[in-house]
């Protein structure tokens, strides 16, 4: 999976799970910061979510499932 691809997919998850506009979330959720496999071997990316309190909460709880499905991903 790309980076790209994981940000859509965060997003829509959001979006089915808290509500609200895609465009909203995406602006909470953020870019996906890709690290090197050598130094993360379990898990190469990592947002910085940005928002509301409830908002940053609602991202922390969908990562640690995604981060499960979706441990390691491209650039792009």
């Amino acid at each position: 999976m790309r980076a790209s691809q994981l940000q859509d997919l965060i997003v829509t998850m959001l979006v089915r799970r808290a509500g609200g506009t895609q465009r909203q979330w995406r602006a909470v959720v953020g870019p996906v910061k890709l690290h090197d496999i050598a130094t993360h071997a379990h898990c190469n990316w990592s947002l910085a979510p940005s928002g509301r309190a409830d908002q940053v909460a609602e991202v922390e709880r969908l990562l640690d499932t995604v981060r499960l499905d979706h441990p390691i991903v491209t650039p792009g």
